[in-house]
């Protein structure tokens, strides 16, 4: 199997998405970028297990991704063979990754 390296290429801050600055809450909590990554980190995926400190809703989301390029899939109509771009679904502050199989 195939390992995949995932990047972490942008982590969107509430007023990327809403075009406000300072979001909060309803009960008045401010709203920043994800706090479970960082621009530019790495992660690799060995048999198609979550990497360790990958957040768990992150990981629910971009897997099916994921298992294709581990499967030798591609997606032929919108990305480079062998690379896949992605995303959370946190609506507020979504994290978009880009995904890369390494061949051993």
């Amino acid at each position: 199997m195939a390992k995949i390296k995932i990047t972490v290429l942008k982590r969107f801050k509430p007023e990327d998405v809403f075009g406000e600055i300072g979001y909060a809450t309803p009960n008045g909590k401010k709203v920043t970028a994800c706090t479970a990554f960082e621009d530019g980190q790495e992660f690799i995926v060995e048999n198609l297990n979550k990497p360790d400190g990958f957040c768990g809703w992150a990981w629910r989301d971009i897997y099916k991704d994921t298992a294709v390029l581990n499967f030798d899939g591609n997606f032929k109509n919108w990305a480079k063979e062998g690379t896949q771009h992605t995303c959370c679904t946190d609506g507020v502050r979504p994290v978009v990754f880009k995904l890369e199989r390494i061949e051993d």
